[in-house]
């Protein structure tokens, strides 16, 4: 538990326009983001309302690992953007499964509002802290108490999850639960495969704070049948 964890002297959002800054390259441009500057600056001001809250209920809830203000400034926006630059169209259904203390999953809502997002969770002091997250920030996220075997196959468009599974795990329960593409998060490893889906897009990437190297992986069906069959079997 990263007990002295505590907000920077000059706020989150010298830390935070630096990250973006330093992401705001090709891999992310901000005009797939926001589309006005005034829909960037509230996305941003929550985000350091969020990282409040993180330190405020990770001095009695070991929330998260992140050492200093750069470290959970980068574990929480930067996966967030990379998402966020890869979420093609306004209405999709997203599942984050494993959300922890809503990284990356509070952010993306944050920054796509007007995607349709569960997180799901089954450790309750964690339900506790993104319950109280999504009503102080007035999110219109849904929040399942439970783990994603619980869930029945296909029940989203697309599903993410962040250091919950092993690659290779999640891309078969990804795969189960997600009709139309899988995110896998890695720091490095090799490239999952499975049968049926295939790898649409490839995204490298560093945390720009912390300099930690990250890849962002987006499988797709590769044949509408083949990708029924193995969600039908994942586990």
């Amino acid at each position: 538990m990263a007990e002295t964890l505590r907000p920077p002297p000059q706020g989150w959002q010298p830390l935070i326009a630096r990250a973006l800054a330093a992401l705001a390259t090709e891999v992310v441009p901000a005009a797939n983001i926001w589309r006005a500057e005034a829909e960037r600056a509230a996305s941003l001001q929550a985000l350091g309302r969020l990282l409040d809250l993180v330190v405020l209920w990770n001095q009695r809830v070991d929330l998260t690992a992140a050492r200093d203000p750069e470290e959970l400034v980068d574990l929480y926006l930067a996966d967030a953007l990379v998402l966020s630059s890869g979420a093609y169209e306004q209405r999709q259904s997203w599942f984050d499964v494993g959300s922890g203390a809503g990284a990356p999953g509070l952010v993306l809502q944050l920054l796509r509002p007007e995607l349709e997002l569960t997180l799901i969770e089954p450790r309750a002091k964690r339900v506790a802290f993104l319950r109280t997250a999504i009503g102080q920030l007035g999110l219109g996220s849904k929040l399942v108490a439970g783990r994603s075997d619980s869930l029945g196959a296909n029940g989203c468009d697309v599903a993410v999850s962040r250091a919950t599974f092993p690659p290779e795990q999640w891309l078969v329960e990804g795969a189960r639960l997600a009709r139309r593409g899988v995110w896998v998060l890695l720091a490095r490893g090799t490239t999952p495969s499975l049968a049926g889906w295939q790898l649409a897009r490839e995204i490298d990437y560093e945390w720009p704070l912390t300099r930690v190297s990250r890849r962002a992986l987006r499988f797709e069906p590769s044949a509408p049948d083949e990708a029924v069959g193995s969600r039908s079997g994942g586990s």
